[in-house]
């Protein structure tokens, strides 16, 4: 699970800004808090960011995929790494390096990671192991040297990992890389814990849809004719190979290099249709994703996912991150983006209180959400600590508050009424008052 997360000097968050998921001693809604044994915390499943267009919320989420990217692909030697920091100071303000910190909770065991970073190298980095009300130091590289903790000064393999590290690199990314165990843990977190989901972005694993054996596939299908899309269920059509819409190199490289009992997911632009490409017995086997709708004399009528409205296409994206959140062992952590774009406020909102539903004190998901909707701003939705406001001052410099750190936000007060009028800040600064004149 997240803790906190933590950035400076990244966009417009000139200042350091923390995001944290602890929760408060509100007693709202507290049968859904998991609790983490020892460590006597409670960590929210849920946090919805509202604010103003430009105030940062989506800078946010792209210093999410800006951390991970960097820590699970890494980067290549001699390039530049793609930071992307606050430009609107003074020069040498902006010539800071942008600095991350995240406070992780992995099976029982609390993990600390920062780093911080310019254009050209890694300037500091650090993992602490927190355990109860002690703190380890398992590394902490400053000055060009690794300061290992005394347990893991005689080991020799983190030792050379650590000299193979290249300065615009990390060097949890390199340790894992060198098949290193000892940090694999908090790597393994950004890889296959963390998930990211833009606005425009697609949801990969839609071949739940099209797998009739699939544990999940009933269910999504169950839900999505539940959801007023129009639509009966999905499935797979089966097309020839080389009548996917793809540009010959692709096809060239998949009839090359795909291993056998081995698949690709493929997305085809324009009309966002989804593909998967098997190899079986050395053939290439092709599936497109459809979806069926019941004419009024009840006859199955096929449809391409192109001919889907631009909401049913999210409901698709959306569905399997819901129920993967919703499962009992789940240990996903999702941020979405817009998570109520295209979507009806009813619709989202039922898919929330779905989730929220199975939450408990034993489990260990999370959902984390960028939104304008102001009707999800619902105290019998969510506790004031999981709606949280950006707003940026005329400087350009982004802040991020808590509704909990208002002290006359009350647990039965109308909060859309505050926030829309202005009393809790978030809203755009709109100038425009005289009629839009048109040209004559």
């Amino acid at each position: 699970m997240l803790i906190r997360f933590s950035i400076e000097n990244w966009m417009s968050f000139q200042t350091k800004a923390t995001f944290s998921l602890i929760a408060s001693r509100e007693r709202q809604h507290g049968e859904r808090i998991p609790k983490t044994g020892k460590l006597k915390l409670g960590i929210l499943p849920i946090a919805a960011v509202y604010g103003g267009n430009a105030s940062g919320k989506t800078n946010l989420f792209k210093a999410l995929h800006f951390a991970k990217g960097l820590i699970v692909k890494g980067t290549q030697p001699y390039s530049l790494i793609p930071v992307d920091s606050f430009r609107l100071g003074n020069a040498q303000k902006t010539e800071k390096s942008v600095q991350f910190e995240f406070e992780l909770l992995i099976e029982e065991t609390v993990y600390a990671f920062s780093f911080s970073v310019n254009r050209k190298a890694i300037i500091e980095e650090k993992l602490v192991h927190i355990s109860g009300s002690s703190e380890k130091t398992l590394y902490h590289r400053v000055s060009g040297e690794p300061n290992f903790d005394s347990s893991l000064r005689a080991d020799q393999a983190l030792q050379f990992a650590f000299k193979g590290t290249r300065d615009n690199q990390l060097f949890l990314t390199n340790s894992v890389s060198q098949k290193i165990e000892a940090f694999k843990p908090v790597y393994d977190w950004f890889k296959d814990t963390l998930e990211l989901i833009a606005p425009d972005s697609r949801f990969e694993f839609f071949e739940q849809f099209l797998d009739e054996g699939h544990p999940l596939y009933a269910t999504m299908n169950k839900m999505l004719s539940q959801l007023d899309t129009g639509i009966a269920y999905l499935g797979g059509e089966e097309i020839p190979f080389e009548n996917l819409p793809l540009p010959e190199p692709i096809k060239m490289k998949l009839r090359e290099e795909l291993a056998e009992d081995a698949t690709v997911r493929l997305l085809a632009e324009p009309g966002n249709e989804r593909f998967i490409v098997t190899r079986k017995n050395g053939e290439l086997i092709s599936k497109k994703l459809v979806t069926y709708h019941l004419s009024a004399d009840g006859s199955e009528i096929k449809f391409d996912m192109k001919q889907e409205s631009d909401g049913s296409q999210r409901v698709i994206d959306l569905l399997p991150a819901f129920l993967e959140l919703s499962a009992v062992q789940s240990k996903k952590v999702y941020v979405i983006d817009e998570v109520d774009r295209s979507l009806h406020t009813l619709l989202i909102r039922c898919l929330l209180e779905c989730y929220l539903a199975k939450c408990s004190q034993d489990s260990r998901s999370q959902l984390l959400f960028t939104t304008h909707n102001v009707l999800l701003m619902n105290q019998d939705l969510l506790r004031r600590d999981e709606m949280w406001i950006t707003e940026r001052n005329t400087e350009g410099v982004s802040s991020l508050l808590s509704f909990s750190e208002y002290k006359d936000v009350r647990y039965d007060k109308d909060i859309r009424k505050s926030y829309l009028q202005g009393r809790l800040g978030g809203i755009p600064r709109i100038l425009l008052q005289s009629p839009i004149e048109g040209s004559d």
